[in-house]
Formats: structure tokens, sequence, C-alpha cells
């Protein structure tokens, strides 16, 4: 007759166990929830505007003398990270590539309105940047993706 081994847990142990996976399902619903409210603010609140030539973007970008062809390049650029944001595989570069953007925008703002809004680029990139940490492994998932193309 042969034995088998069966691992013994105990209440103590189990006890433990269960509070670490509650906070590491709050942590996915938290960190989903903060991509899909970057998502929308990206998508809607950003580069909706920009898209649809609202009076405030044009007159943003003709301060700038950048003309409309800039601003909708933008746009797109922004709604595209937004998109981004969502895909599993680009979860991780998304984060990165919109920061890269917030960075030119806090510099926009600091050259041509006096730093009028150049916090809010600033602020953003501090969800960027904690979801680009936190999607690091899908970074690794897209090279992969990119060099079996290749």
């Amino acid at each position: 007759m042969s034995e088998t081994t069966v691992p013994v847990t105990t209440a103590a142990s189990a006890a433990s166990v269960a509070p670490a996976a509650g906070r590491a399902r709050a942590a996915r619903v938290a960190l989903r929830t903060l991509t899909v409210l970057l998502a929308l603010f990206y998508g809607v609140a950003s580069a909706l505007p920009k898209l649809i030539a609202h009076p405030s973007a044009v007159e943003a970008f003709d301060t700038m003398g950048w003309g409309s062809a800039a601003m909708y390049i933008i746009g797109v650029l922004e709604l595209a990270g937004g998109i981004a944001l969502l895909v599993p595989v680009l979860s991780g570069v998304a984060p990165l590539a919109l920061s890269a953007l917030m960075a030119g925008a806090f510099v926009v703002q600091m050259s041509y309105f006096d730093g009028e809004n150049a916090a809010t680029p600033l602020i953003l990139i501090v969800p960027l940047a904690l979801l680009a940490w936190t999607r690091r492994r899908s970074n690794a998932d897209l090279v992969r993706l990119v060099k079996r193309r290749a």
C-alpha cells in the first residue's frame, strides 16, 4: 500500500491567505477602475474636444500657432492611448506613451500659457506611472509578440 501526502492546512494559515486574496482582488479592481477612468478621460474629456474642433481647443492651438493639424494629431494620439489602455497587450506601453504626451503638455502649458494648467499633466502622470509599473509584464508580452512577427 502506498502513502500519499496531503498538505496540511491549519486554520491559522487558511485565515492568513483569505485576507491576502481579498486584498489582491481589491487591488485588481482598483487598477481596472483606474484604467477605465483614465481611458474615458483621454477618449472623451481630452481627445473629443480636439477631434470635434471645439472652440476652446481651436483657440488654444491658435494661441500656440500650431493650427488645426496639430490639434487633430494630438486628439488622435490621446484617443489611441485611451483605447490602448484597455487592450491587454498594450496596457503596459500605453501609460508610458501617454506619460510622454503629458510631459509635452506640461512643457506647452509652461511655455505658451504661463503655467495656467501645468499641474494637470503632472497629476495625470502619477496614475499613469502606477499603471505602467503594475503592467510592466505586458511589455515583455508585447516584445515577444513583435519578435515572433518579425
